[in-house]
């Protein structure tokens, strides 16, 4: 037996994720690829499995740590020939970051030391009167009409957050600013809402600050804190809705012979592993139109001068979970059948529910969808995945009567709401009308949808 370090390993492009929840203590008997703790990202929640079997001999972590690859979990007593591999690998990494480490400059922390004092040059009179004088080794500024005072490491603190002194007001005698009073203006002026470059020529725009409410005086409340994923999906919806002027085109399809096509297939779907749902047959379809209608397949570029078209199919579902919202991206739908595309349906869901999805499985989407079939509505206003420049939300289908013009007669019929939105700095009208009636077509007609 041999006492090993447990390393965190790659967990994808982040400088740190947060310790939401530690699954070990000390004198637990684990298994190779058993979860140790679960971390969390701003894309979504997941486990962090043992490299290898033995005891836990001590956690060197706990809830609420932010941790990178590398960080030090846990040690752990492991069988020498078990942990030989993984140990083989921290040795490497460990001397390739000492190489690192001895190879970089070092930087020299230097303490801020105040200038030396010395005599100011007498300042004019219209700046400040005589009977109000400096402080040896300070200079003025003028602040809405006030002068403040600032000493040389104060000014020279300002400089290096280039912060203009005239916009602060001292806090200090005689209106002096001091560092505390600097820290305190930058702080205030990065918590202001800011206005950004939206690209296209179009900015964004601040919106008024939330009132503070004591909601208590009303009645007993309880406040609850948001997961990270909700924190940061929030931000993210936000910044779509106010970046991306949106349109929605709402359409229904006729999905009744494409219901009883899908349930004649439930025994071949059982037989391979799968079930089959209608939003495999969604996706086949989106990919259809996508083709038809290329730029529903786009992104607008950074600068908004240019739109990026793509040439492969990555379909996003938006999958819900305790933690909150996540999209999972179906890869490749083009050179899969609806069988295919319901076994990743399956997998990425059931991975997203564990918290088990990785970075790239939530990566490289062209188009996502939203179905809340399942649950209920009638139809709703989905919020676009940029940089995609359209999300279809579909919701739960019912059955109408539909009058047929050959019969003369009303008929049951299993209706789908669909509603579109788009990018209309991408997308026009028309373009919308066309998608939408491209995929009822398509959803109408299961034979269609098959070629």
């Amino acid at each position: 037996m041999s006492l090993q370090d447990v390393l965190v390993p790659d967990i994808g492009n982040f400088d740190s994720v947060d310790v939401i929840e530690v699954l070990v203590k000390a004198g637990d008997i684990i298994a190779k690829d058993d979860s140790l703790v679960t971390v969390e990202s701003d894309k979504a929640s997941m486990d962090i499995p043992a490299p290898f079997a033995g005891v836990v001999k001590e956690v060197k972590l706990k809830v609420g740590d932010k941790i990178a690859q590398g960080h030090l979990i846990l040690t752990l007593e492991a069988d020498s020939a078990a942990a030989s591999a993984p140990a083989a690998e921290v040795r490497v990494a460990t001397a390739a970051a000492s190489q690192l480490v001895a190879t970089a400059p070092k930087e020299v922390i230097t303490p801020a030391i105040p200038e030396p004092s010395r005599p100011a040059p007498e300042p004019p009179k219209q700046v400040q009167p005589a009977h109000q004088p400096l402080p040896v080794g300070e200079s003025a500024v003028t602040n809405g009409g006030k002068t403040s005072h600032a000493s040389p490491s104060v000014r020279k603190f300002a400089r290096e957050l280039g912060v203009n002194l005239a916009l602060i007001k001292g806090s200090a005698a005689k209106n002096r600013i001091t560092q505390a009073d600097v820290q305190a203006f930058v702080k205030g002026e990065l918590a202001k809402p800011r206005t950004e470059n939206m690209g296209a020529g179009v900015s964004g725009f601040a919106t008024l600050p939330m009132p503070v409410i004591d909601f208590g005086q009303f009645g007993s409340v309880e406040t609850k804190a948001l997961s990270r994923i909700k924190k940061l999906s929030g931000a993210n919806l936000h910044r779509n809705w106010v970046t991306a002027p949106h349109v929605t085109q709402f359409d229904q399809a006729d999905i009744t012979d494409l219901e009883d096509f899908r349930k004649s297939m439930q025994a071949d779907a059982e037989k391979r592993g799968v079930k089959l749902t209608m939003l495999a047959f969604l996706i086949k379809a989106s990919v259809n139109a996508l083709k038809a209608y290329p730029n529903f397949n786009s992104s607008l570029s950074p600068d908004g001068d240019s739109l990026i078209l793509k040439n492969y199919f990555n379909i996003g579902f938006a999958c819900d979970t305790p933690d909150g919202l996540v999209v999972p991206v179906v890869k490749d739908v083009q050179q899969k059948d609806v069988l295919d595309i319901a076994r990743d349906l399956g997998e990425l869901s059931t991975k997203a529910r564990e918290r088990k999805l990785k970075v790239e499985e939530m990566q490289g989407g062209c188009f996502t969808i939203s179905s809340l079939g399942g649950i209920g509505g009638t139809m709703f206003t989905p919020i676009i995945n940029c940089p995609e420049v359209a999300i279809l939300g579909v919701s739960r289908s019912s059955m109408q009567p539909v009058f047929d013009d050959k019969t003369k007669t009303f008929e049951p019929r299993l209706i789908l709401p669909m509603s579109l939105s788009y990018d209309h700095r991408v997308v026009d009208g028309a373009d919308g009308a066309r998608f939408t009636s491209h995929m009822r077509m398509m959803l109408s007609d299961v034979r269609r949808l098959l070629l």
